[in-house]
């Protein structure tokens, strides 16, 4: 296994490196931010980094943080054109009783997807959840399984539901790592809908409810999702916000009042946005190392990166930027542009930043029989060089 220290074909790439690395190094250090917080995790969007965590995969009771099950099952409904913002369900006396946070149906009415949608969203309305359950699937509890079911298919590890509106359950759990998750693929699975989570009100049966997210009523670039309270949970909140096309996710639970939750989540997003900056280390296309190649007409392959590799770094501190190239050689010809050789490993000095895969930047072909004869030869006698050499002889070098 080859490992390289990275000799850069570009000499913009490198001198920019090497000025990050010296800026990074200079500066004065930073300390790491604590929460008050059982559970927390804060998490860049875009290149997934984890800026802080605490206890991210301990089960714990996640109350209406919960409802962004509830709502994925009916916005993938509704992408899918099973399900229609204008299609109605009943409400059942089990629903219309549910206590707890309300949307306020009425009994034996029927309700539209948008306002039952709002009704979760924004009011958090268990009884709203319920409606949607019985209307989705024959009963809450086969929604719930279902809930569990698409959870694992979206990457929910640690998550097991028994209802769909969060009400206490022992045996109804997430970790704030899986909320992480879940609210990332609202995000990127349905952005059209996503804009429910903004929504600072709405009105239904003539009750007006505010939502419920504190973060949306300052001037901070929060746009979602969800705030959530149980006596065994505490005061939790699912937030996102989005800065100069930045966005930052926070996952918070445990705390012990409303005005802690709201300044506790404000202060960790503050600190996010501040404390990290993304960079983009390597654009489409850019080749990152020349790999040996084994017995094929040219002596190096360019492995190159396929997609633009964007990291977030510290502002502040000592970061010890270290970007290392890993792959197997020589390569054995004949390669095919695209095709996976190796990969490259970001880390900073509070973990590993990033990991991509590398692919070959072109087509390689096999030498002839007579050469490939030529080169195994060379090789054992003299080593790689000879087969550069005889790479070169056929390209009529």
């Amino acid at each position: 296994m080859g490992v390289s220290a990275l000799r850069f074909r570009s000499s913009r790439l490198f001198c920019w490196l090497s000025a990050v690395t010296l800026l990074l190094a200079l500066a004065p250090g930073t300390m790491a931010a604590e929460t008050s917080a059982k559970q927390a995790m804060l998490v860049d969007f875009e290149t997934g980094a984890v800026l802080l965590e605490k206890n991210p995969t301990e089960l714990m009771p996640p109350a209406s943080m919960s409802k962004l099950m509830t709502v994925y099952m009916v916005l993938e409904r509704l992408a899918e054109g099973g399900l229609a913002l204008d299609d109605t369900f009943a409400v059942s006396e089990r629903a219309w009783r549910m206590g707890g946070s309300k949307m306020f149906v009425e009994l034996n009415s029927r309700v539209s997807v948008a306002d039952l949608l709002r009704g979760i969203i924004v009011q958090s309305g268990n009884d709203a959840c319920i409606v949607i359950a019985e209307g989705l699937a024959s009963s809450e509890e086969t929604f719930a399984e279902q809930m569990t079911q698409k959870g694992r298919e979206i990457g929910l590890t640690d998550s097991v539901f028994r209802n769909a509106s969060g009400w206490p359950d022992p045996g109804h759990y997430m970790s704030a790592r899986d909320l992480v998750t879940l609210s990332s693929r609202l995000i990127r699975d349905f952005p059209e809908q996503y804009r429910y989570f903004s929504e600072m009100s709405f009105t239904y049966n003539g009750i007006h409810q505010g939502n419920r997210n504190p973060l949306l009523y300052k001037d901070f670039g929060a746009d979602g999702l969800k705030t959530g309270h149980t006596k065994a949970s505490g005061y939790g909140l699912t937030a996102s916000a989005e800065r100069q096309g930045r966005r930052l996710i926070l996952v918070i639970n445990g705390l012990d009042s409303v005005n802690g939750r709201a300044r506790e989540a404000e202060r960790l997003l503050d600190w996010g946005f501040r404390e990290f900056t993304n960079s983009t280390l390597f654009e489409v296309g850019d080749v990152v190392v020349d790999a040996e190649v084994w017995l094929g007409d040219v002596a190096t392959v360019p492995l190159v990166v396929e997609h633009r590799l964007l990291v977030s770094l510290p502002r502040s501190g000592r970061a010890d930027l270290v970007v290392k190239a890993t792959y197997e050689g020589p390569v054995s010809a004949p390669i095919h542009k695209g095709t996976p050789l190796g990969t490259l490993s970001v880390t900073t000095s509070v973990g590993l930043a990033a990991r991509v895969d590398l692919v070959a930047g072109a087509d390689v072909d096999r030498l002839g029989p007579i050469r490939r004869l030529g080169a195994a030869v060379g090789y054992l006698l003299w080593g790689v060089a000879s087969q550069a050499m005889e790479a070169g002889a056929e390209r009529g070098s």
